[in-house]
């Protein structure tokens, strides 16, 4: 604790140098002499890169998102950027979404940038992280840069990093360049913006982003016309974009949620803003009851996740769930390049090692292969980039993302809707629904179940308790699960598979990364896995079993809910 106050008024110390505007100054002085333990929390480490790029909470601080931190940041990438293209114009596009201060701080990443003789294409206004990543490639940019939190509360903000090839950074170019912004005194962050340099960007480029979301996304199904949709952007940025695609695919009864459809960093309408949660997409799901919608769209503040409803059984309108997403638009697709003779066996789908493993059965159902790689859609662009030979037809995370083709190098819920719309709009007019093609995917391929539980555990004593919650999960191992032996232990940390029954270990490829994967006889799956971008532990389960008869459906969910129940009180995670 010594060590940690030590290092707090350290690093506070250094925030009274001139080179910090006074009320930057006056607000740490504040915090040293009335407030210890805030400004522990605020300067005791510095913000780190997850999964996502860096994310916090906004604020005052070392471990906080502002001009400072945000600004040391792109000096950084600005001094690794002229070592590795150093005989090339450098260029880079900044997109930003609602959050408050978003536009300022993307302004100030732009003035960075063009003090350092970089040239920057800044949005005009808020736009789609999506269009960030195309618009990377589209203008032939060395980086990329999105000011955005995704889904996180208002307080946040986060700074997202691409690369050339329009995914996020991944080896070796994250850590090398998160050893250039280590390795840099923050007073010497250039400010001083070259305006010659920043090019405002507009219409020009979104009209090329539609026009490539359209191509990709609209497969010229039957039955748009009676096809009927309710969509809220949850005051975020898709509002900016979607309409316009889907009514551009031939889309004409989308019925938006207006309460919702203001960009707004408040998020006034929701608890979360994240299509992940079901109470986001209360508002939608009245609509659509009101009107008798066949779907309801709900997309995250950045507009790369995306949540959906359908009807049931019942004609009730449901929620499903990421991996039940991802399944139906992997196999729609397959049976799109299958149907036009696409396939020769090189292609490839993209999933996570915590997202269902009903990707697998997928692939080796219409003779692809499956790449599974770490969390995050950093690795499925890598994949596509360490495979270039390998055509990628389409992948997707349980955290409600997908990715249609390759034109876009991230998550994108702009093409993603789109895609869900023509696949629930041909079933309709098949007269079936994408209910019913979700069940036929069980029937095909077994039915997989799974759920996410997630555990907030905020500050310094919470980021000890997840660390040891993983502990004890590693030197502790559970030796069976709902009565099921544990088979197999997948520690990504330690890069070791290890088969519990035969004591036999094999090395993991996959990078690094703080996740255990628990495998029961039964096929029962368990992850444990400390959030790269929020406070949070996600414990992940799958179970599945065989689906013999459509009419049995309503039956075999319960019983694989009841043994999800089951594993959690056994765990004791509720």
């Amino acid at each position: 604790m010594e060590n940690t106050l030590d290092v707090v008024q350290q690093n506070a110390h250094a925030w009274l140098n001139d080179f910090f505007d006074s009320d930057t100054q006056k607000e740490v002085r504040e915090l040293i002499e009335k407030d210890p333990e805030e400004l522990k929390e605020r300067f005791y480490k510095n913000l780190e890169f997850g999964t996502g790029g860096m994310r916090g909470v906004m604020g005052v601080g070392t471990n906080r998102i502002n001009k400072y931190t945000l600004g040391k940041n792109t000096q950084g990438i600005s001094n690794y950027l002229k070592k590795i293209y150093p005989t090339e114009e450098l260029k880079v596009a900044i997109a930003y979404d609602c959050r408050h201060n978003s536009d300022t701080l993307a302004q100030t990443v732009a003035n960075v940038f063009s003090a350092n003789g970089i040239k920057v294409f800044l949005f005009s206004s808020l736009r789609p992280t999506p269009e960030l990543s195309f618009t990377l490639k589209h203008l032939g940019c060395h980086c990329g840069v999105v000011l955005t939190a995704s889904h996180n509360p208002p307080e946040y903000n986060g700074y997202k990093v691409y690369w050339t090839d329009g995914g996020q950074i991944v080896p070796p170019q994250d850590g090398e360049i998160i050893e250039e912004i280590n390795n840099l005194d923050i007073t010497t962050v250039k400010f001083e913006a070259n305006p010659q340099l920043i090019q405002l960007i507009d219409k020009e480029v979104d009209e090329v982003f539609i026009e490539a979301s359209v191509q990709n996304g609209n497969f010229n199904v039957e039955g748009k016309d009676d096809f009927s949709i309710v969509f809220t952007s949850l005051h975020g940025t898709s509002i900016t974009i979607l309409p316009e695609v889907l009514k551009r695919a031939g889309y004409k009864n989308i019925h938006i949620v207006e309460e919702q459809a203001e960009p707004n960093g408040d998020f006034p309408t929701v608890a979360s803003p994240n299509p992940e949660e079901p109470e986001a997409l209360a508002m939608a799901l009245k609509k659509a009851e009101e009107i008798g919608a066949d779907m309801v769209i709900g997309t995250d503040p950045d507009s790369d996740r995306l949540g959906i409803a359908v009807r049931n059984r019942e004609h009730k309108m449901q929620l499903l769930n990421g991996n039940q997403t991802m399944v139906m638009m992997t196999r729609f697709l397959l049976d799109q390049w299958k149907n036009r003779g696409k396939i020769k066996g090189n292609e490839f789908i993209g999933s996570t090692i915590v997202s269902t493993p009903m990707m697998n059965d997928l692939a080796n159902g219409y003779g692809v292969e499956c790449k599974v790689g770490l969390t995050g859609f950093k690795w499925i662009a890598k994949m596509i980039m360490d495979h270039p030979s390998q055509p990628f037809i389409g992948g997707g995370e349980e955290s409600f993302g997908f990715m249609v083709g390759d034109f876009v190098r991230d998550k994108d819920a702009v093409t993603s809707s789109l895609l869900a719309c023509e696949i629930a709009a041909k079933a309709k007019a098949e007269g079936s629904s994408f209910f019913e093609e979700l069940i036929q995917c069980y029937l095909d391929f077994g039915f997989y179940k799974e759920r996410l539980i997630s555990l907030t555990k905020k500050g310094i004593s919470g980021s000890e308790e997840i660390r040891q919650m993983m502990i004890d999960l590693r030197e502790n191992p559970l030796k069976a699960i709902d009565g099921q032996k544990v088979v197999m232990i997948e520690d990504y940390q330690a890069s070791v598979a290890r088969n519990m029954i035969t004591g036999n270990e094999e090395s993991i490829s996959i990078p690094k990364s703080n996740v255990l994967i628990y495998y029961t006889e039964d096929g029962t799956k368990i992850a444990a896995r400390p959030s790269g971008t929020e406070p949070k532990i996600k414990f992940y389960f799958s179970v599945n079993t065989t689906l013999e008869n459509a009419d049995d459906f309503e039956r075999v969910n319960r019983t694989l809910e009841e043994k999800i129940d089951r594993i959690i009180s056994e765990l004791k995670l509720n």
